[in-house]
């Protein structure tokens, strides 16, 4: 199936083996991706169900559900700090591609950056093309911004905090092993705004159940963090 073309839909288009197509859908599907009546393609709901699917006028016949098997054993949230320009485009595509669920986007001490409405719905339709090109049965999750404070309190499961400075023990070395995860387990992997977290945001995330881990010797980019950080998870529940 890979040399099909994916879009992702609302799963109320979804209607008796049917998809009723929208004219912005039924504009991509013919003049971008330049399909023709009797054409097959994939439409994925973005909440794991796909459907190989054929154009039929301004709607798809349902020919078959797809099953997908490119999703990750665990869930992962990434909690990262908002960087400065237009990094965070970056980090939920190449997160997106990974493998991560939800994207938690907080507003720390050191955060220079405080979005706008406009800014959220890019980074969901982001997140939603890259889950296409890369084969995801899910859309991940972005959340509106908040405040550290209030996301250290709403999060439960393992929980990491990044940190470059300080004698932290490796993120690797401290991931729960095969035996001690199931298809529930959920990660939480915060990352740092440019300089890093302050002593107090450590502490913070310390006293709410966060255990600081390192990802390496090297100090990298706020931007680089999290792409290795889940990198790690990926080959950690993978390999």
């Amino acid at each position: 199936m890979a040399q099909l073309q994916r879009i992702t839909i609302a799963p109320a288009q979804f209607q008796q083996d049917q998809i009723l197509l929208t004219p912005q859908q039924l504009h991509y599907l013919g003049r971008v991706l330049r399909l023709r009546e009797g054409d097959r393609f994939i439409a994925m709901d973005g909440m794991g169900k796909w459907w190989l699917t054929q154009l039929t006028g301004k709607q798809a016949q349902v020919l078959e559900t797809l099953s997908v098997t490119t999703e990750l054993p665990v869930t992962i949230t990434l909690m990262m700090a908002l960087p400065k320009g237009s990094g965070f485009d970056d980090v939920v595509r190449c997160c997106t591609e990974i493998g991560v669920t939800c994207i938690a986007p907080v507003i720390s001490d050191r955060t220079l950056l405080h979005p706008s409405p406009q800014k959220l719905e890019r980074w969901r339709r982001i997140a939603a093309e890259a889950a296409e090109q890369s084969e995801r049965a899910f859309v991940p999750t972005i959340l509106e911004p908040v405040a550290l404070s209030e996301a250290l309190s709403t999060v439960n499961g393992h929980k990491y905090i990044c940190e470059a400075r300080g004698n932290y023990p490796h993120l690797l070395h401290c991931l729960p092993n095969k035996e001690q995860r199931t298809n529930d387990s959920e990660l939480i992997i915060a990352t740092g705004p440019e300089g890093g977290w302050t002593e107090p945001e450590i502490a913070n995330a310390i006293a709410s159940g966060f255990q600081a881990v390192s990802l390496g010797r090297r100090v990298l980019r706020a931007v680089t963090a999290p792409i290795v950080a889940l990198s790690l998870v990926t080959a950690a529940c993978e390999v």
